[in-house]
């Protein structure tokens, strides 16, 4: 309990001057195969001084540390939360065409970007002039105020991203915001792995989620990769291992099945 309390006052702390605090973390960004997806948690000073919190801030942890039924649990009550105007939490997804063409770091960007996107755009975080008593009527209504928000995101910070943010490194073991963050993109990841496992059945998505597991490079040496594996990833893992003819993708239709 100790620790979760250094959570909340870590996040606390990262309030002082904003009026709320979003986290967050990726989840799928060192698999195999399947997308890379980020969650954003935001969270104000009345969330983190009020009773779910102090309740239940025990059960959140890094989303690895967490068994599937306490991620599952702990989804649906941020579900429950953000219905209630308590958070708000969203989740981005890049897919593996946009891995093999922006690169790991890039595609994990993209579904920062996207996660952050459904809780405000870009524009709300630049900073913008303040309308004077000059200013036409017709243009001060077109000012936006600049949001009162601190993004902290899981790791270093990143180059050539278009929110301003600052990297917390092991955040999702410093932050509450971004622990929750991380079980968003862990969950809904997994969801849809166990969704690619029924649509690629042989390579046991859904217990290894994509990973590099000895049972996951077994399938891809009998059955070869389907359209869900990162060609480059591969490539480094099978280096010398296997004739890259073995390799070639499968479509959609030559999926390769149970029986076969």
């Amino acid at each position: 309990m100790p620790k979760r309390r250094q959570l909340r006052g870590f996040d606390l702390k990262q309030l002082e001057g904003v009026s709320s605090l979003i986290g967050v973390d990726e989840a799928g960004r060192g698999a195999l195969a399947g997308p890379v997806v980020a969650g954003a948690v935001l969270v104000t000073r009345e969330f983190l001084e009020g009773r779910w919190a102090a309740a239940n801030a025990g059960r959140i942890n890094d989303s690895k540390q967490l068994a599937p039924a306490e991620r599952e649990a702990l989804w649906f009550d941020f579900e429950t939360l953000a219905g209630q105007g308590q958070i708000h939490a969203q989740f981005g997804v890049a897919d593996v065409g946009e891995i093999e063409h922006f690169n790991i770091l890039g595609a994990t960007k993209l579904a920062m970007r996207r996660a952050l996107e459904g809780i405000y755009p870009p524009d709300a975080f630049e900073h913008k002039t303040e309308p004077d008593l000059f200013t036409p009527a017709e243009e001060v209504a077109r000012f936006q105020p600049r949001v009162s928000a601190r993004i902290i995101i899981d790791g270093l910070a990143l180059k050539h991203f278009p929110y301003p943010h600052t990297g917390v490194v092991k955040g999702d073991a410093r932050s509450l915001c971004i622990a929750m963050a991380s079980i968003i993109a862990k969950v809904t990841r997994d969801r849809l792995m166990n969704d690619l496992d029924a649509k690629f059945p042989g390579y046991g998505f859904a217990q290894h989620k994509g990973y590099g597991t000895e049972e996951h490079r077994e399938a891809l040496l009998r059955l070869g990769r389907c359209v869900q594996h990162r060609e480059l990833f591969l490539r480094k893992l099978l280096a010398g291992r296997v004739d890259p003819a073995q390799l070639d993708f499968l479509s959609d239709e030559t999926a390769p099945t149970d029986e076969g």
